[in-house]
């Protein structure tokens, strides 16, 4: 087959203590699913059906354990905010998914950021129109590496933090979300099929803010480790 240019590499985040790495297909974040968080944004905390937004694959910028990330502040916002959040990696594909075996489809956990330009976000919010311009920009989905699941010990229990320039922005437990993991998959499952290579970040705690050049943010689930990044 001849291409009109040559493809992009697809993007591949890598697996913690291996050579191996997970290529990504698609890229879903879940909206609100941590109470205090739907709370601070304006919202009732109610558990109403989880929603989602979409980033493209390569939105996602994989970060080395160890390593640090140097993020540019982005154009067209002065309200450029951080989001961590745990990040599910999809190693088994299906649809309607039953959430008692929706664990089974997950093939490892990462620790991940949901970088926003929070002023277009809002202004998009207010019209009624799609988030993408706050949401899906370049560089926007910064990813540590990849846990199996299989070592990443009790995930859905786990603290989950973020530190900006040393001080304390987010701190909560993977207990706290709305919609667990599992559920999350089995009601997503209902409306795409999952396949393998598929991102979902499952939503940040309360504490959510903005930073500006210069910032350092460290943030981590327990089992981790952490996602340093630098912003520029």
């Amino acid at each position: 087959m001849s291409y009109v240019f040559a493809p992009a590499d697809p993007v591949a985040v890598p697996v913690a203590g291996s050579p191996d790495r997970f290529p990504v297909r698609r890229v879903y974040c879940v909206g609100r699913n941590y109470a205090a968080h739907a709370r601070e944004m304006g919202f009732d905390p109610d558990r109403e059906p989880p929603f989602f937004f979409c980033k493209p694959a390569d939105a996602v910028v994989p970060v080395a354990r160890d390593a640090t990330l140097t993020l540019p502040y982005p154009s067209e916002t002065a309200n450029f905010h951080y989001e961590i959040e745990l990040v599910a990696a999809i190693g088994k594909g299906g649809a309607n998914i039953a959430v008692e075996s929706a664990l089974e489809h997950v093939w490892g956990y990462a620790v991940g950021l949901d970088m926003t330009r929070r002023d277009l976000q809002m202004k998009m919010r207010e019209a009624g129109r799609p988030w993408e311009l706050g949401k899906a920009f370049d560089q926007s989905a910064p990813i540590g590496p990849l846990v199996p699941a299989a070592q990443a010990g009790d995930i859905h229990h786990a603290g989950i933090w973020l530190q900006v320039n040393g001080a304390d922005k987010q701190r909560s437990d993977v207990g706290q979300l709305i919609w667990s993991v599992a559920e999350t998959i089995a009601y997503l499952s209902r409306y795409f099929r999952l396949e393998a290579g598929d991102l979902i970040y499952t939503g940040t705690p309360e504490g959510v803010g903005p930073v500006t050049r210069g910032d350092k943010l460290v943030g981590g689930v327990d089992g981790l480790g952490t996602l340093s990044v630098q912003i520029a």
